[in-house]
Formats: structure tokens, C-alpha cells, sequence
């Protein structure tokens, strides 16, 4: 497997994650450590400019997606009606 095909594979695992999470990956989660990993790594590469230009496209979209997610509120609550909680 080539470096690329690894990093590849990696960037979907992140991506299928934030868009059927509808969230970040978290840093007090232990099994989202690698995921939250990797976007720092990049961020880190891209502000360098040592990332490939190949990547840097996709990796936009990634980064896009994250600061729409950034400030959703995470938890669904159920809205009981009737006594006035939750309305």
C-alpha cells in the first residue's frame, strides 16, 4: 500500500465519521484520538506548505466540513410538551 492510497484511506475513515456523526472528532474520546490526530498532522503540513496539491483539495474540504460542525450543538434533546420544559 503507497503512502498516498494510506493517507487516502484515512482521510475517508475522518470524513464518513464527521458526516454520519455530524461532529468533530473529539479529543476526550480515546477511539477518535488517531482521527483527530491526522487533522492536526495536515493543518500543521498545510500551514508549512509542505502538504501535495493533491491533497490540499481535498484536505479543504475536510477543514470545511469541520467548521460547519464546529458550533452544532452535539445533543439531541427531546422536546416534551404539555408542562412547559423544553419548549
Amino acid at each position: 500500500m503507497t503512502q498516498n492510497e494510506i493517507w487516502l484511506k484515512k482521510y475517508r475513515e475522518v470524513m464518513d465519521f464527521m458526516e454520519t456523526n455530524r461532529r468533530n472528532p473529539s479529543k476526550h474520546r480515546i477511539e477518535e484520538h488517531l482521527m483527530l490526530n491526522f487533522i492536526k498532522h495536515n493543518r500543521k503540513l498545510m500551514n508549512a506548505g509542505k502538504m501535495k496539491e493533491e491533497r490540499m483539495a481535498l484536505f479543504n474540504k475536510l477543514l470545511a466540513l469541520g467548521e460547519k460542525y464546529k458550533r452544532i450543538n452535539q445533543w439531541k434533546y427531546k422536546a416534551e410538551t404539555g408542562d412547559g420544559v423544553g419548549e
